[in-house]
């Protein structure tokens, strides 16, 4: 008996990494991929990169201290002060060097809240289907229409405004996008030939979720993750901006809402609040061609549609081409 099952075994699963590697044929080196081709993902990625270094080498990079009065009250920006100074006379560009750390933090920290949560609840309601299915939803859909702001709100008034709530707080926001987009997907997956035949072997849920589900959803999850790091970094900056942020830490959204109450726009002080406007700007900018890039070379259902969704411009169709 062993004779025969054995290789049938491996008959079954060669044909299910022969089957997922056509779908997703970057999947194994999907980065390297998505840069080939992609060239607007390779200046985001180099932007994000940028500012990731920067918060690495804060210290080495800020040219003052931001916990000391180095000028004058809003002193225009000049070769001392590259930006000029706040409201306390504390250097902008320092503050917003070390303001680069905690803004990425809870960028990065909060989308993979998200991803870990709602990546899990996609997988177990796509696969399982059913009861599970139908539970996982209705309570997907009770986070969903929970507005943000009230959510937000009662969060910081019953724990807290500490980092580490505003990260939990925007994960348990951005996760019930994530999980209906891997559920749809996983739906899609479980019904391919090559799990039905690694389910008919006697192949586990385990197996099949770790060995054929999860690498086809992979792509298209991390790519969920980038895109959701742009809208974590904006949240971050709105709820500080709101005040509800932690009065601790240094970010652009705290940089912003010390520059409106300080006054820094009577005061013509644009120097307060263009630069971590912008920075904000850029990085969200950067992460949404990244995510973008990765979503056009990696999902499945993009890759096989001869029309690119975001761009409404036919395809080069480079299989085509060269079988005729």
């Amino acid at each position: 008996m062993s004779d025969v099952t054995t290789p049938t075994a491996a008959v079954a699963d060669e044909a299910g990494l022969e089957g997922s590697a056509e779908l997703t044929p970057g999947r194994r080196g999907f980065i390297s991929t998505t840069l080939r081709g992609q060239p607007q993902a390779i200046a985001g990625l180099t932007v994000v990169v940028l500012f990731i270094l920067i918060a690495i080498f804060a210290p080495a990079i800020a040219t003052h201290s931001i916990h000391a009065k180095t000028g004058g009250i809003y002193e225009a920006p000049d070769g001392n002060h590259w930006l000029g100074t706040d409201d306390g006379g504390v250097d902008m560009f320092s503050l917003l060097v070390y303001g680069t750390r905690v803004s990425l933090e809870v960028g990065f920290a909060a989308a993979l809240v998200a991803m870990l949560i709602g990546g899990t609840v996609g997988i177990i309601s796509g696969f399982f289907g059913g009861w599970v299915d139908t539970l996982l939803m209705r309570i997907t859909d009770v986070f969903l229409v929970i507005p943000d702001l009230p959510l937000i709100i009662v969060v910081a008034a019953i724990f807290g405004r500490h980092l580490i709530n505003i990260i939990i707080i925007i994960g348990i926001i951005y996760w019930t996008s994530t999980a209906r987009l891997v559920r749809a997907q996983v739906k899609s997956v479980r019904e391919r030939v090559y799990v039905q035949r690694a389910r008919s072997i006697g192949a586990g849920n385990t197996r099949l979720v770790t060995k054929h589900v999860l690498p086809q959803v992979a792509p298209l999850l991390i790519a969920n993750t980038v895109l959701t790091i742009a809208l974590a970094v904006f949240l971050e900056t709105y709820i500080t901006f709101l005040g509800l942020g932690d009065p601790s830490t240094i970010s652009w959204g705290k940089l912003i809402e010390n520059s409106f109450l300080g006054n820094a726009v009577l005061n013509n002080a644009w120097w307060a609040v263009v630069p971590p406007g912008v920075a904000v700007t850029i990085v969200i900018l950067a992460c949404t061609m990244v995510g973008q890039s990765m979503e056009d070379a990696l999902n499945p259902r993009l890759r096989v549609g001869h029309l690119a969704v975001r761009r409404f411009r036919l395809r080069p169709l480079h299989g085509h081409l060269e079988s005729e």
